[in-house]
């Protein structure tokens, strides 16, 4: 069965102070490269294979997808298109995991009342070794 990762890209990208305002889009792209690393083996806890979706909004809007790595811009708020997704993930008859990456504590409230777990930025901000 298919885990489905939801990242908050906001949320992971803002949570290292590495000069990221400066451009949103491409602190955004390179999150989303970091992530195909996760596709093949799922992230700790939560094993693989994962189908991938980023999340973007504002300034981060326009980051095209990868084969491994959908990413969804959000047409206002992230937070919003998340908890839709979460929810359509809750609703689906597939039985999958959906896993959210954020350290929004009110995100994580709205996705967990649709069945949807979360996990924090750490999760997903390093790209796993060659040992998983």
């Amino acid at each position: 069965m298919r885990t489905l990762l939801i990242v908050d890209a906001a949320n992971v990208v803002g949570s290292v102070p590495d000069g990221w305002w400066r451009d949103r889009r491409g602190a955004a792209e390179r999150l989303r490269d970091r992530l195909v690393a996760y596709a093949a083996d799922g992230v700790p806890g939560h094993p693989g294979p994962a189908e991938i979706v980023l999340v973007v909004e504002g300034r981060a809007r326009g980051v095209e997808s990868l084969p491994e790595v959908r990413v969804e811009s959000a047409p206002g708020s992230g937070d919003d298109l998340i908890v839709e997704l979460a929810a359509c993930a809750g609703d689906a008859a597939d039985g999958r995991e959906c896993v959210v990456i954020t350290a929004d504590r009110e995100l994580r409230r709205r996705v967990a009342a649709y069945g949807a777990l979360y996990a924090g930025p750490r999760t997903v901000r390093e790209a796993p070794g060659p040992d998983g």
